[in-house]
């Protein structure tokens, strides 16, 4: 079935007739709306510019603005990017987008489509404006005052008589509807074109109200299958998903910071002057919370002091080392023996011993994950790598599905859990079948295959999707039985009990549409981040972000002279975006994304008046910082940000 829960264009027939005597054209599209709440490009808008071209019509300039039915942000957007030279403007989007320029140009406005929404009125409006979304838009011929509402009798040929002083009989607190379609189209010149109009007559049959609620119950249904939320991010994947992996060339020297994890930093072990071997341990672990550190290449140690972090922007220690070049191993890299034969304790001591932590962002150390103090029923790894652009855990599922399993296998055994799963969002169909496949005969081992939104892969939202069980607030995975852990940090236990390798390198998608020549590399840890940019040919343009990690959770960095620690996933190159925020208009659309179902309207507010224990009342410590509520914000408020400052004030008691 067609779905007509936004918009969609004309017909040709009926566009070919409306461009006619038309000419200097600038068309406005709207780039979001309710249904999946994300953006991109509207096919329509290209479809109604080729239509205007066949019939040789010059058009003068094309605008895009989210949330057209937001008149304040969409006068800014849009009048700013009307040309003078324009005398005619087109809209393609639901009928509020389209009243709504047609109140702010001073030129005619014409509809480009028609629209049918929920119980007849539009989902989630910005506006007071209404639309009955009947299919068979009148806006055209009325110079974007809707007959169907603004008219209280819903009248489609004119007054009918019963106005006084401009005020309809039926409701005397209305306008009528029809003397201010005369006015507007008399001002523009426009009325005895009305006038000269064959009788209108509504075709009913077009609408079927009670079916179409049920198909929009439907679609809001299917958004928020698995968990509550979440939003549709345009991907990008495609500029590195298909390109194989390469080992990234040698670094001449690395540096290696003491705080590669959550928790406390690694204590160094060895002196400047020393010399020490690839996999050699350089730091130990300082305490429970924290992770030991390795050598990822064989050299001299030329330094130990505070260098530039790659997370945090400020100096913390590290320890530097000048490669040899011969990548000579320690005596300590060696196979730790058969799975079988090694008991939990021995892993977990085989996982801690090798600095292994969470590699999809968090750094959290995993032997400590593998020591839960409750029953483990289900070792849950995530492979969905929702972040856009990160294709890195996709490679390593094709490249490294063997070892991935191996390590699953492991992480069940240490924990004690009886069944493992491998979640992988369907964009990745070639990994799904590839790990069905591999654990076809592996009975407590499942590939669950999850609907592709954004933040499937945080921890939470994938122990909802896959149990059924919802995260306490301020709890943890274990509190439901389940450990969660990444593709990449499986493939690291494997390599460390199959090989004896400690985590020195990592996959690493390099790419967004600002880098030269996307990629995914094995790259050793402590490699300079400009290295790896360089390399890949540096980015297009003067107007660039680069981030470590992904768009949505990544960490921008001003200074590449940093390291790629044992968590960074990527580096991308994308382009910079100015927000210009303005006052929150209570619109409710963060909190329709929310995955962990908060209110991010309230954080903004709270935060702007310090009240901390406002924040506190509303959870924001549940808060996943993932940015779907500022992604999909009408006013462009920071509102991560702003969250940040807050639960930065309630741990310090503010």
């Amino acid at each position: 079935m067609e779905d007509y829960t936004k918009f969609k264009l004309k017909g040709k027939e009926e566009l070919d007739a409306l461009l006619a005597d038309k000419d200097d054209l600038f068309v406005v599209a709207c780039n979001k709306c309710f249904k999946e709440l994300e953006s991109f490009e509207e096919p329509e808008c290209g479809l109604f510019e080729e239509i205007a071209k066949e019939q040789g019509k010059n058009i003068i300039g094309c605008a895009k603005v989210d949330f057209l039915c937001n008149e304040p942000l969409t006068s800014k957007s849009f009048l700013g990017t009307l040309p003078e030279e324009a005398k005619n403007v087109f809209v393609i989007s639901c009928g509020l987008g389209i009243q709504t320029i047609a109140e702010l140009a001073e030129i005619p406005v014409y509809a480009a489509s028609d629209t049918i929404a929920v119980d007849g009125q539009h989902g989630m409006a910005l506006t007071t404006t209404l639309c009955e979304a009947c299919g068979q838009c009148y806006l055209n011929m009325t110079g974007g005052i809707c007959p169907i509402v603004d008219c209280s009798k819903s009248l489609l040929n004119g007054q009918c008589g019963g106005a006084k002083n401009g005020k309809c009989e039926v409701n005397k607190e209305m306008d009528c509807g029809w003397q201010l379609i005369y006015e507007r189209l008399e001002k523009q010149g426009r009325l005895q074109e009305l006038l000269d109009k064959p009788v209108e007559l509504r075709d009913y049959s077009k609408v079927n109200y009670k079916f179409i609620s049920e198909h929009v119950k439907s679609i809001r249904e299917e958004r928020y299958e698995g968990y509550y939320g979440g939003i549709h991010p345009t991907e990008h994947k495609e500029l590195s998903e298909h390109i194989s992996l390469v080992r990234f060339p040698d670094p001449l020297n690395v540096v290696i910071p003491m705080s590669q994890h959550a928790g406390a930093p690694a204590e160094p072990i060895v002196e400047v002057g020393q010399q020490v071997k690839m996999g050699q341990k350089i730091a130990e672990a300082k305490g429970l919370i924290s992770s030991a550190i390795h050598s990822s290449v064989s050299g001299t140690v030329v330094a130990i002091e505070p260098r530039l972090h790659t997370v945090s922007g400020l100096e913390a220690l590290a320890i530097v080392i000048q490669s040899d070049g011969k990548n000579t191993l320690h005596d300590s890299v060696k196979p730790a023996g058969e799975l079988d034969s090694l008991s939990p304790d021995e892993i977990i001591e085989i996982v801690r011993e090798k600095g292994i932590v969470g590699m999809g962002g968090a750094g959290f150390p995993t032997a400590v994950k593998l020591k839960a103090p409750k029953p483990i029923e289900l070792v849950l790894l995530n492979g969905c790598e929702c972040e856009p652009v990160l294709t890195a855990d996709h490679r390593v599922l094709l490249e490294y599905a063997d070892e991935v399993i191996y390590g699953l296998k492991a992480m069940m055994k240490a924990s004690g859990a009886p069944k493992g799963v491998i979640a992988i969002e369907d964009n990745k169909q070639d990994a799904v079948e590839l790990l069905q496949e591999k654990t076809a005969d592996i009975e407590n081992i499942e590939i669950v295959v999850a609907k592709t939104k954004y933040p499937q892969g945080a921890e939470k939202m994938l122990i909802k999707r896959v149990m059924g069980k919802q995260v306490p607030s301020g709890g943890l995975p274990m509190d439901v039985g389940a450990i969660v852990s990444n593709v990449s940090t499986a493939k690291a236990i494997s390599d460390a009990i199959q090989t004896g390798m400690p985590l020195i390198e990592r996959v690493v998608t390099v790419g967004g549409e600002r880098m030269n020549k996307p990629g995914n590399y094995l790259v050793k840890v402590g490699t300079s981040v400009k290295d790896i940019i360089n390399h890949c040919g540096d980015v297009k343009g003067d107007d660039v972000t680069i981030k470590i990690g992904g768009p949505m959770m990544g960490f921008k960095i001003e200074n590449l002279n940093v390291p790629l620690l044992k968590c960074s996933n990527g580096i991308i190159a994308i382009e910079t975006t100015v927000k210009e925020a303005v006052e929150c208009i209570k619109c409710g659309r963060c909190a329709d994304v929310c995955p962990m179902e908060l209110r991010p309207l309230y954080f903004t507010k709270y935060a702007l008046t310090e009240d901390w224990e406002g924040m506190k009342t509303q959870n924001v410590m549940d808060c996943i910082e993932c940015g779907c509520c500022e992604y999909i914000c009408s006013s462009k408020i920071p509102i991560v940000e702003r969250i940040k400052i807050g639960k930065t004030a309630i741990r310090e008691g503010k």
